[in-house]
């Protein structure tokens, strides 16, 4: 159990990881010599958004569990 829980986290990191380098490399790509344009999220820059939020919000939950006292180190 405690093994599923750290590969898990470890692929969640690299997910997360590969989305903000993907988000940050769209994001200038996408400036058209303005910056003070607001810009909306739409299609595929949108959904990589959420998928972001909520990869980062199980990546939490999955740290908060790992860190309970019942996965450590027999002492």
């Amino acid at each position: 159990m405690e093994l599923a829980l750290y590969i898990a986290m470890i692929i969640i990191c690299v997910m997360l990881i590969a989305l903000v380098v993907l988000q940050a490399r769209t994001a200038g790509m996408s400036n058209n010599a303005s910056s003070s344009i607001y810009h909306t999220r739409r299609g595929l820059e949108k959904t990589m958004h959420q998928a972001t939020i909520v990869l980062a919000a199980i990546f939490l939950l999955l740290a908060l569990i790992t860190s309970l006292p019942i996965f450590g180190s027999a002492v």
